[in-house]
């Protein structure tokens, strides 16, 4: 086990969640941006369709990011 680490939201520190909340804002950021991108991407003629599959794949890499801290900042809920 990491020094300061533990099991999930309640042992992490104030820093690593600030950092983590940092990162999600950043992320969210990157993924409302891309979205434009592609929008944007898919109103010219031609469409380069090559340029458009990446951009929806990295905003689908940044969405998993996204849920993955996410679950990271909620705490455990036992049902």
């Amino acid at each position: 086990m990491r020094p300061g680490g533990g099991s999930r939201n309640g042992s992490r520190s104030m820093d690593e969640q600030e950092r983590l909340q940092e990162r999600l804002t950043e992320l969210k950021s990157e993924h409302r941006d891309l979205d434009d991108v592609i929008n944007r991407l898919i109103e010219q003629r031609p469409v380069d369709l090559i340029q458009l599959q990446r951009l929806k794949k990295r905003k689908l890499a940044l969405k998993d990011m996204i849920t993955k801290i996410e679950s990271l900042l909620l705490p455990d809920i036992i049902a």
